[in-house]
């Protein structure tokens, strides 16, 4: 594996989860307290049990595995949560559960990229795991996107100034 690509895997997947972080931290400012641990619904999670469970598998992926720390994740909590942190301790506890595996991310070699690991119970090379840990955040970032579009009726602006017609070249 050459370690121009490497270096380009790395660098965008750090981009990418430094982008959902100040997406998610943008809509938890639009928040009010009470809305932090509001359902929609009873088979749904509110933006706290999202942003725990976030942490939680940021966690377990990126800073126990690629880490190599011990795995201390309690799941089943990240979901039965319904209070018992403020909207600036959820903004806290999820920025050092980044910033730490952002750290790992950034410092991994090629051989802990290639090597296989069991994480909930899958196995993962380090790639996969960055891309699950990428992705996933993703995906719940844009859950708490569309909710807080729902209870504000706002567009958050994440693209404002930029013109996403422009078309590709190909060259």
């Amino acid at each position: 594996m050459g370690e121009e690509f490497i270096k380009e895997f790395i660098d965008q997947a750090l981009y990418r989860i430094s982008e959902n972080t100040s997406k998610l931290t943008a809509c938890l400012d639009e928040l009010e307290e009470t809305e932090i641990w509001k359902r929609p619904n009873e088979k749904s999670n509110s933006v706290g049990n999202i942003i725990l469970h976030l942490c939680g598998n940021i966690r377990q992926y990126a800073i126990s595995s690629l880490g190599n720390k011990k795995d201390v994740r309690e799941r089943d909590k990240e979901f039965s949560a319904d209070g018992g942190y403020a909207k600036s301790e959820l903004i806290k506890k999820l920025i050092a559960t980044v910033e730490e595996a952002k750290s790992i991310i950034e410092n991994i070699n090629s051989n802990e990229l290639l090597r296989k690991r069991q994480v909930q119970g899958y196995f993962h090379s380090g790639i996969g795991i960055i891309i699950h840990v990428t992705e996933h955040y993703s995906y719940h970032t844009g859950q708490i996107i569309f909710w807080v579009k729902l209870l504000k009726n706002k567009d958050m602006g994440f693209y404002a100034g930029i013109d996403l017609n422009v078309k590709n070249e190909n060259k």
